[in-house]
């Protein structure tokens, strides 16, 4: 009778999770998690800004396809009138349920988080959401602030809660209502924070005290990165403590004692947010459905956290668009697991020790936007089929493939480029690859550089990363047909992993191209 699908996405969460080698982070129960899961270690988001990626990976379909790389067109309009992830669950006799935010609220998702086409009931949405943006961060005159750097006694709030407690609440019960309902779910539960404002109940900040807290090892503006390639972090400039101090625009540096607060803060709020998953995750266990229930967890795409003078998402380095994604398969990631078995008792940050490795880790780029198919396999769907070249009157295909055939594999049979091939037309011994891209209105940083609407668009910056390297191209775009000229290149990036794992040193120029192609 099938498995159900509890599936988490945490937005702008990048990997610094214990299970992904970070050593400052407390994150124990998505480290739990990870320890009875697939964990892919190399996952890249296709576009490193909130609507376009969602849409992509809950359609199946790259940016160029769903035509949205802004926050302002709604695809099954302007696009065509694809299929999503929870739709097809749907149409396949699950119950499908969103809570928090999995699609991006607003006219890229209709206005109704594509419901009813994706949602057998609709979506919802924490009330306390509303307050994110408000004045509700105490500063050290007393008064209240939009800040981004923002810990909160969660009693003082409007409601006396903050929108993910609500949503860890509301998918708890709902759990507890499918238990007894006895029919198959899909259930999305979308977690706002590490976002920004990186507002969240102080005690966290007991996790991370100040002077453990480095700068990014390369927090600098690298020489030869391209201006077009670098984002003015337009988002938090506009923060009350980050307008305060007055830094210059767009390569001013934070003063280093401010970078660490940010940094401090986004790891407190990625511990909120384990907690969160921590108690979701027990509440499976207490309606007895971790036996067959199959959990991913990921991110809708990374964020800079000083790193090359950067901060927020709107880039193509690793930081912006790399980000966590596991999947637990009962029976397949772990060895069968008897009903009502413990596997996710909660774990508290604040007294637990020790790291859990993960079950099985893939080093495999992987994309995104292969969610949809690789989901559909777990749950034994039948895989959708791979999209043609042009696949804009295609109702229902992938423009990314199912990865389970890296689930269980020996790394030996990897190495030696023996990888079977599946069903589907490609075969998998070429090195995966993952496209990522990003637009710009101008050569040089502007005031709408992070987030240009689409008519504002004159460069597309499409990058692919391999394990061994990164190589961007900035080319000339054309909003009006959506048309990219590859034989007009305003710019390019080309790093290499082994020496430069962190991107700071553009090779581009002095080297000659043609083994790439």
């Amino acid at each position: 009778d099938g498995m159900n699908v509890l599936f988490i996405v945490v937005d702008d969460l990048r990997p610094v999770l214990g299970c992904y080698g970070d050593k400052l982070v407390k994150s124990p129960n998505t480290d739990q998690l990870a320890s009875q899961s697939m964990v892919f270690s190399n996952a890249y988001a296709q576009q490193a800004v909130c609507a376009p990626s969602r849409v992509s990976f809950l359609t199946g379909r790259r940016p160029d396809t769903t035509r949205l790389y802004d926050f302002y067109s709604y695809w099954r309009v302007h696009a065509g009138n694809y299929s999503t992830m929870p739709q097809y669950f749907k149409e396949n006799g699950y119950m499908t349920l969103s809570v928090g935010k999995v699609f991006h609220p607003g006219v890229s998702s209709n206005y109704s988080d594509d419901y009813p086409y994706s949602w057998s009931i609709p979506p919802f949405h924490p009330s306390a959401e509303k307050y994110e943006n408000d004045k509700t961060c105490r500063g050290k005159d007393g008064k209240l602030y939009a800040n981004l750097v923002c810990p909160v006694n969660v009693t003082e709030m409007p409601g006396g809660t903050l929108p993910d407690i609500q949503s860890t609440e509301e998918a708890i019960r709902l759990l507890n209502i499918m238990k007894t309902s006895r029919q198959k779910f899909f259930l999305a539960v979308g977690y706002h924070k590490p976002h920004i404002p990186l507002r969240y109940p102080q005690e966290f900040l007991k996790l991370y005290p100040l002077e453990n807290i480095t700068l990014a090892p390369d927090p600098w503006v690298p020489k030869k990165l391209p201006s077009v390639a670098y984002n003015p972090w337009t988002d938090i400039r506009q923060r009350d403590d980050v307008k305060a101090l007055n830094v210059s625009f767009p390569y001013g540096p934070l003063p280093d004692d401010f970078q660490q607060q940010i940094r401090q803060s986004y790891y407190a709020a990625v511990s909120y947010l384990d907690v969160q998953v921590g108690l979701l995750l027990n509440a499976l266990d207490n309606v007895g459905l971790s036996n067959n229930t199959i959990i991913v967890f990921t991110a809708d795409h990374g964020w800079s956290l000083g790193e090359h003078g950067e901060w927020a998402k709107y880039s193509n380095f690793d930081v912006a668009t790399r980000v966590p994604l596991m999947f637990y398969v009962p029976g397949l990631t772990t060895s069968p697991v008897s009903q009502g078995a413990r596997v996710f008792p909660y774990l508290d940050p604040f007294s637990h020790i020790g790291g859990s490795a993960p079950q099985g880790q893939s080093k495999k780029v992987v994309e995104l936007v292969s969610v949809f198919p690789t989901l559909a396999e777990l749950a034994g769907l039948q895989v959708p089929p791979a999209c043609p070249e042009t696949s804009f009157g295609v109702v229902l295909c992938t423009e990314g493939t199912s990865i389970v055939h890296y689930f269980n594999v020996s790394e030996e049979k990897v190495e030696e480029g023996k990888e079977s091939c599946g069903d589907t037309d490609r075969c998998f011994n070429e090195e995966p690859v993952a496209f990522s891209q990003y637009p710009r209105p101008a050569d040089t940083p502007q005031w709408n550089s992070d987030k240009p609407k689409l008519k504002d668009i004159r460069i597309m910056g499409y990058s692919m990363r391999t394990l061994d390297y990164r190589y961007t191209v900035w080319v000339q775009f054309d909003p009006s047909n959506f048309s990219a000229d590859f034989k007009d290149v305003h710019a390019g990036e080309l790093y290499l992993m082994e020496t430069d794992p962190n991107q700071d040193y553009n090779i581009y120029n002095n080297t000659s191209h043609g083994w790439l192609l």
